[in-house]
């Protein structure tokens, strides 16, 4: 039975709801990771997982019990190369697919961003999380769940 795993800790509250309520109708365990407690509803099949702080941590807790085909969901790069390299799906939350195709051109680009950021270039954040995000990101979960029934 797959799990599904948040990086809780930059996931947006939107998103959040649509997990909790993507897991409970169809009965996925599903873990919230962060540094801090994450409000959630009473759940048999979503719980929080509270780490320790410090940089990392909840990185390195998710690296440690994922497991392959697992999902992961995840915006930040270097966790999405780890759990890939472990076998793991991964999504970002606004419901694009992370692969072995994709992922080291996307951290590549991402440390020449912080590379120029460093350097004093302003490159823009990325842009907020629109409607459209949301509906993109519930479908492709959506579709995730219907391929990988836990039931």
């Amino acid at each position: 039975m797959p799990n599904l795993w948040v990086d809780a800790d930059a996931c947006p509250k939107v998103a959040r709801e649509i997990i909790v309520r993507a897991a409970e109708r169809t009965a996925t365990p599903t873990w919230f990771v962060a540094n801090h407690a994450v409000p959630l509803p009473p759940s048999r099949w979503v719980k929080g997982l509270s780490v320790s702080q410090g940089f990392d941590a909840a990185d390195n807790e998710i690296v440690e019990r994922i497991q392959a085909g697992d999902l992961l969901i995840t915006s930040d790069l270097p966790l999405a190369l780890e759990a890939i390299e472990r076998g793991a799906r991964v999504m970002t939350s606004r419901g694009e697919a992370l692969d072995a195709n994709n992922i080291r051109a996307r951290v590549q680009m991402r440390d020449f961003m912080e590379t120029l950021r460093a350097s004093g270039e302003h490159t823009g954040g990325p842009s907020g999380y629109s409607d459209s995000d949301r509906r993109e990101f519930a479908n492709a979960l959506d579709r995730w769940l219907a391929k990988n029934p836990s039931y």
